[in-house]
C-alpha cells in the first residue's frame, strides 16, 4: 500500500469522457476530494471518449490518472464490443421492456472490481461511478439493488472492509435524469462540449444513437428550465 497522508481525502472516480462521469468528477472535486481517475479501455467501438476522459483529467488536474486495457472485444456480446449495427432511431425510446444490446456483459463489475484495488492501493475512502437508473434503466448493472450488492462485496472482499473501513460506493446522480446532470454540468462549469457521449466513433457524433439522443434531449430541457 502507498503512503497515505491523513490530510488529504482522497476518491477514484470512474472516468469514460461521457457527459455523466465527467460532471461527475467536476462535482467529487467540488466536494474537497483528491482525484485519482480511472478509464478504461475495453475494446469499445468509440476510441474518442478515450480522449475526452484524458483531456477533463487534464483540466481537473487530477492526482493521477491511470487507463487500464481490458479485451472486451475478445468477449463481444455487445454493440459496442462486436460485430453488431449500434442501433439508430429518429427518436429516443424510453421503454426498456428488454436490455438493449449496447449492454456490455458484466462492465461495471469488472470496471468496479478494479476501482476497488486502485482505491485500496491510494487509499481513497471511496469510489464514484456515474450509474443513472432513470433515463436509461435497461442495464442491470445499473440498479440499487446491484449497487448495494456491490457495496457489500466491497465490504466483504477487500482487507479495508474486514478491518471495519470499507472503501465507499458512491452514486450520487443515481435518480437523476439527464436534465439534471446537465444542469449539475452548467453549475459546475463542466466544458460539455469536451465530453463525448455518442456509441459510435469519429470527428462528429452520430445523432442517432441512444446516447446522442438522450444527450440531446437532456440538454434542451435543461436550457428551457433556465427560460
Amino acid at each position: 500500500m502507498r503512503e497515505v497522508s491523513k490530510k488529504s481525502k482522497r476518491a477514484v472516480v470512474l472516468l469514460s469522457g461521457g457527459l455523466d462521469s465527467s460532471t461527475l468528477a467536476y462535482y467529487v472535486k467540488s466536494i474537497g476530494y483528491d482525484l485519482y481517475a480511472i478509464t478504461f479501455d475495453y475494446g469499445q467501438r468509440s476510441r474518442r471518449e478515450l480522449n475526452s476522459a484524458e483531456e477533463i483529467g487534464r483540466i481537473l488536474g487530477v492526482k493521477e490518472h491511470k487507463f487500464i486495457k481490458i479485451n472486451l472485444r475478445e468477449i463481444g456480446g455487445s454493440a459496442l464490443t462486436d460485430k453488431m449495427e449500434v442501433p439508430k432511431f429518429s427518436r429516443l425510446r424510453m421503454e426498456h421492456s428488454q436490455i438493449p444490446i449496447t449492454y456490455v456483459p458484466a462492465r461495471n463489475t469488472i470496471f468496479l472490481s478494479i476501482s476497488l484495488a486502485y482505491a485500496e492501493v491510494v487509499g481513497a475512502d471511496a469510489i464514484f461511478y456515474g450509474a443513472n437508473c432513470l433515463d436509461y434503466s435497461g442495464y442491470p448493472d445499473c440498479r440499487p439493488e446491484y449497487i448495494d450488492a456491490f457495496r457489500e462485496v466491497a465490504r466483504l472482499g477487500t482487507k479495508r472492509g474486514v478491518e471495519g473501513s470499507p472503501i465507499r460506493i458512491e452514486t450520487p446522480f443515481l435518480f437523476y435524469d439527464k436534465s439534471q446532470i446537465v444542469k449539475k454540468a452548467l453549475e459546475l462549469n463542466v466544458p460539455i462540449e469536451k465530453t463525448w457521449s455518442c456509441y459510435e466513433d469519429g470527428e462528429e457524433p452520430c445523432g442517432k444513437c441512444e446516447s446522442c439522443l438522450l444527450r440531446k434531449k437532456g440538454i434542451e430541457e435543461a436550457k428551457r428550465s433556465f427560460r
